[in-house]
Formats: structure tokens, sequence, C-alpha cells
């Protein structure tokens, strides 16, 4: 698939990924999207952390760092900022997705 549809779409992914788990660490949101996608979608750490820093920049995701197995280990959180950004992202999304699917499949919208 298209890294380049994968990055527009990663905050959205992100901020869904939070709300449906209430907190994750990056390496097992890469995990996640790569299980729910079938294998189809890969999300790159190179990708993930500055999206996840900016996230938290804006006040949408807050971290806490936990010492799991000697290692430190930084978990992502929806703020309630966060939380209200989700819904309206993923509806967004959502309704990107269906125009999209219009203008590659006309004949299945006047069904």
């Amino acid at each position: 698939m298209d890294n380049k549809i994968i990055k527009g779409s990663l905050t959205t992914i992100i901020l869904k990924l939070l709300e449906d788990n209430s907190r994750m660490y990056g390496y097992e949101m890469t995990r996640a999207v790569k299980e729910r996608s079938q294998d189809k979608m890969q999300i790159t750490e190179a990708a993930l952390y500055p999206a996840l820093h900016k996230l938290v920049e804006e006040g949408l995701l807050t971290t806490h760092a936990e010492m799991v197995d000697g290692r430190m280990r930084k978990y992502y959180s929806l703020t309630k900022k966060g939380k209200k950004e989700t819904d309206a992202k993923v509806e967004a999304l959502k309704a990107a997705i269906e125009s999209l699917q219009n203008i590659l499949n006309p004949g299945l919208s006047h069904g």
C-alpha cells in the first residue's frame, strides 16, 4: 500500500488506536496496525514517533513512562481534547474514503 496514503491518515490511525486501547506504546501501535490491516499497512517508527510527539505538543495525547522488564517504556493516552479530535478526524476520514469510493466505483454509489 502507498505510504503517502498511510502518512496522510497517520494522525487519525494513532488517535483511533488509542481510543480503542486507552493506552499504548509505540511498538505496540506499529504491531496493531500491521495486524488490523492483515499485513497490508505498516507504520515505520521513523513516521510514528514524530507524529506522536506532534500530538503531545498539540495537547491531544499525554505520556506516562513506566519501567517494564528493566526498560523504560513510554505509554501514550488520549486527553479530553484528543478524544474530541478523534471523533472529528475519524468522521472526516470516513467521509473522504466514501468520496474516493464514489469516484473509483461510480456505479456502486447509485444502488
